[in-house]
Parts: C-alpha cells; sequence; structure tokens
C-alpha cells in the first residue's frame, strides 16, 4: 500500500502543473491558483523549476507582511527551495519529505524533466484509495463465499466500500 509509486499516483490524477513566471504579482499567481482550485504554483523561468508559490507564502510572506499583493512580484516572495521526488518514490518516501521538511507539494522530476506535481491531498487520496483496496481484498479472502452478507467492523463482506 505504502510502496504505491508516486507515478502511479501522477497517472490516477493527471500530470497537469499550473505554473506562473518569477515576474508574475502575487494576484496573478493567486488567480491562476483559484482558477485551478490548486493550493500552489511552480514557479518556472525558460521551463525550468526555479520555486513555488503557495498559499502559506501568500500568508506569511504577504498578507502578514503587508505587501500589496499588485505590486509584489512572485520571485520576492516565493519558497526558492524545492524538495522534490522521482517517479520510482514511494507514498511512505513523499510523506516522510513532506513531514520532514514541512512542505504540502512536491515536484516530480524525472532527471531534469518535470513531470507531474503531487500535493499531501493527492498523497491522502492514494492512501485512502489503497486502504480500501486492501479492506476488500482481506473481506473476500477472510469472509470468501461462505461469509457473504456478514457485517464486520462496519463493513459488509462482498460489498463495495
Amino acid at each position: 500500500m505504502l510502496k504505491t509509486k508516486v507515478r502511479d499516483v501522477i497517472r490516477r490524477k493527471g500530470d497537469a502543473v499550473y505554473s506562473v513566471g518569477p515576474l508574475a504579482t502575487v494576484i496573478e499567481a493567486v488567480n491562476v491558483m483559484n482558477e485551478h482550485h490548486v493550493g500552489s504554483v511552480l514557479v518556472t523561468d525558460g521551463g525550468s523549476p526555479v520555486g513555488i508559490f503557495s498559499e502559506r507564502d501568500v500568508l506569511v510572506r504577504v498578507v502578514a507582511a503587508h505587501r500589496d499583493p499588485r505590486q509584489t512580484l512572485v520571485r520576492d516572495v516565493m519558497t526558492t527551495r524545492l524538495h522534490t521526488a522521482t517517479p520510482d518514490a514511494t507514498l511512505l518516501d513523499v510523506m516522510s519529505l513532506m513531514t520532514d521538511r514541512r512542505c504540502r507539494h512536491v515536484p516530480v522530476m524525472e532527471g531534469k524533466r518535470l513531470i507531474g506535481l503531487v500535493s499531501i491531498g493527492d498523497i491522502t487520496k492514494a492512501t485512502h484509495y489503497n486502504l480500501r483496496q486492501e479492506v476488500r481484498e482481506l473481506s473476500n479472502y477472510i469472509g470468501g463465499p461462505y461469509v457473504a452478507g456478514v457485517e464486520i467492523a462496519g463493513f459488509r463482506a462482498g460489498e463495495d466500500l
């Protein structure tokens, strides 16, 4: 379950990564985030990631610092230290990275090529999906054809979760 690869998460959710340039204003970046219902945008320069701009950056570096989002450039308030994962990283690897580095969004790089971005929400959704599958498989294994219809811990054997 926790050995699921990041590439599988990206395959399920899609590889769309929303980005802005470093010279975009904060309000432009926030508009992109709102339009796509995401909590961050990757900051790219010439197609290469140079930072990430997240809701946390808006709150800490713009709102709390009393900066004007229409005048402030993303390059001045973005997070420049990117913590990345490879497509072969496991869910557990990415969970550990997010916990240790206190980040909620991780660009996925294959060499120097950006192939996606995963959020803590993506990881949670994938973990939830995997747990449901595991419960279904264990219920079928334990219950087999003889226990169909029996309810165990709120789950009815043979029923979709």
